[in-house]
């Protein structure tokens, strides 16, 4: 592959997922998620996906318009609170959920880009987490078809720690502020949380762009991901559809609360 990265559109961007491939998705609720790429990923009839992900987005937008269409198989996440459809597809056996603790979650991605098979933490010592048991995937009738197995312990100082798998996917998808053609990236705050994580574990990493920088303009100290991490750029451009910014939960404040007059 050349230094130069880049492709013409979402939609060849992500023409190789295959049914059944595994995905790391970036973004943290709302926040910096890949939209032009799962948009491109609906057109299409890639199915059986297996999904890790902090969340999986609202019901109407990002990762829960897959899950609305019956692509996601499996989700390993964090919080996934904000979707009702999610809920209905996993407590009536359609989806299979694995729950990580956040932090969990987000070192287990590390772990798997940096080529970490394993390694121990105590998040979860005492619970479900670590003993096993979590339902996974419920059959008829809200049997537990499906159960978390429990995790290995070990103590170190006098403290029992879980052993935890580092987590790599065929595919990741992500969306960061600024990248190059050679495929460095630039995040912008909350959307640096999981984006970088995600592209990591990825064996085949695509990266949605808002702002495409040629080579040599980003000053290295400002790239948050170098380009080796990454395999396609694709530039999402201003009013597309499918690169709307969106708020998860908009709150305001009244005149009183705000002291307007």
């Amino acid at each position: 592959m050349g230094l130069d990265k880049t492709v013409a559109d979402a939609a060849e961007a992500v023409a190789d997922i295959p049914d059944g491939a595994s995905l790391a998705v970036g973004g943290f609720g709302l926040c910096g998620i890949p939209s032009a790429l799962i948009e491109a990923l609906l057109h299409r009839t890639t199915s059986r996906l297996a999904v890790v992900s902090n969340n999986c987005g609202v019901d109407d937008w990002g990762l829960g318009l897959l899950l609305r269409a019956g692509r996601i198989a499996r989700m390993t996440s964090s919080y996934v609170g904000e979707n009702k459809e999610f809920a209905r597809q996993y407590l009536s056996g359609e989806l299979e959920v694995e729950l990580v603790p956040q932090g969990t979650l987000a070192e287990r991605l590390r772990a798997g880009g940096a080529g970490i098979p394993a390694f121990y933490t105590p998040a979860g010592v005492g619970t479900q987490i670590g003993e096993g048991g979590l339902p996974w995937r419920y059959g008829p009738g809200g049997s537990v078809a499906v159960a978390s197995p429990p995790k290995e312990t070990r103590v170190f100082g006098g403290r029992e720690y879980l052993l935890e798998e580092g987590i790599t996917t065929d595919f990741a998808l992500v969306r960061a502020v600024i990248g190059d053609r050679h495929g460095n990236l630039v995040f912008r705050s909350s959307a640096r949380n999981f984006n970088p994580l995600a592209a990591m574990a990825g064996r085949i990493t695509i990266a949605e762009v808002e702002h495409l920088a040629e080579p040599g303009e980003l000053d290295p100290d400002q790239v948050h991901l170098p380009g080796v991490f990454v395999q396609r750029v694709i530039r999402v451009h201003p009013g597309d559809p499918a690169a709307e910014r969106r708020i998860e939960r908009r709150t305001v404040r009244t005149e009183q609360e705000g002291g307007g007059a």
